[in-house]
């Protein structure tokens, strides 16, 4: 793949619907995505379109919310479904690449909430596009035969991911931790069951006194319950800890699910198991816990971002994945 990936950035459109995105913050991954494949230091830049197996878009569909729609105050979509129509249509009309292959090459990559209903508008024209997008829910329209799901994180500024604090499987003695707002059903059905327990610490918001990243580092399991859509950087925040993450999410297709067997260091559990959770987590034996603590750490290298990219970091594996739906899909 690193032979032989190469990707061509459209040049058409201009800052800052185009070419720039956000480096910072929760849908930082888009920003840093745009910035890297438009590098002259990126493994993957292709040196002309001739040379490329691949071509991205680069719409920041973060930016096009903040700068088209605010202030206003009619969130319709209508709005950016156009703007990404046209942008197909002036690349399709000055270049032979999308109409070669109705798109099948050609990807965007966005971690806005509002990225998968770019396409709902125009099923046809996206029907083999490639989307590589955090709300990666198969229960919404994300397919895994030609959708790549991105891993959600937040990216403080200055920074390229979250800190690695190295403790051990012995000095994690908090059972299960969580910390953030109740932002959907799902975090509202956990809070009712485990907010006042004591072995599974989950807090609304954490006390000033608090370290998140810490407790993170202290706790054996780390709940990923989704929001208000099912992706949520606590899960590449958990790998960083070296905390198994539990994921609680229905639909959510899993990053890299291609290539790395989940269940090896994480933990599945349905919503409507919320209310066993303790007894799921204090189930798992010592012996697995520290097989899957092992595996946590193993697999932390794939979820780091390195500028520029490096091999089996983030941004090679949601290349890989790229690659491997360019190699597997069949034009119909």
């Amino acid at each position: 793949m690193e032979k032989r990936f190469r990707v061509w950035t459209y040049k058409e459109g201009d800052w800052p619907l185009f070419h720039k995105g956000p480096m910072n913050d929760i849908y930082s991954i888009e920003g840093q995505f745009i910035d890297e494949l438009e590098s002259s230091k990126s493994p993957f830049r292709a040196s002309s379109p001739d040379e490329a197996t691949a071509f991205f878009f680069p719409v920041s569909i973060v930016n096009i919310v903040q700068f088209v729609y605010r202030p206003y105050t009619n969130y319709s979509r209508d709005r950016l479904q156009n703007i990404v129509k046209d942008y197909i249509d002036l690349v399709s009309s000055k270049h032979p690449y999308w109409n070669q292959t109705n798109g099948a090459d050609h990807f965007l990559i966005s971690c806005h909430d509002w990225a998968p209903d770019v396409s709902s508008a125009y099923p046809e024209l996206y029907k083999h596009f490639i989307r590589v997008l955090c709300n990666a829910n198969e229960t919404e329209g994300f397919k895994p035969s030609r959708d790549v799901s991105l891993p959600e994180i937040f990216i403080p500024y200055g920074k390229l991911g979250p800190p690695h604090p190295n403790v051990s499987p012995e000095n994690r003695s908090i059972l299960a931790f969580f910390a953030g707002g109740d932002h959907g059903d799902v975090r509202k059905v956990l809070f009712r069951h485990w907010k006042e327990d004591n072995d599974i610490q989950v807090y609304s918001y954490l006390p000033k006194n608090l370290s998140y990243t810490k407790l993170m580092g202290q706790s054996r399991f780390c709940l990923c319950p989704s929001g208000w859509e099912v992706a949520s950087p606590r899960i590449v925040e958990s790998i960083s800890a070296g905390c198994v993450p539990v994921i609680i999410s229905e639909g959510y297709v899993l990053p890299f699910s291609d290539v790395i067997d989940w269940s090896t260091f994480s933990v599945h559990v349905l919503i409507k198991r919320i209310p066993d959770l303790k007894g799921i987590l204090e189930g798992i034996s010592e012996a697995e816990y520290r097989e899957k603590q092992r595996r946590v750490v193993e697999v932390q290298r794939h979820f780091t971002v390195n500028r520029p990219a490096r091999p089996y970091d983030m941004m090679h594996m949601v290349m890989h994945s790229i690659w491997l739906r360019r190699l597997n899909l069949r034009l119909q």
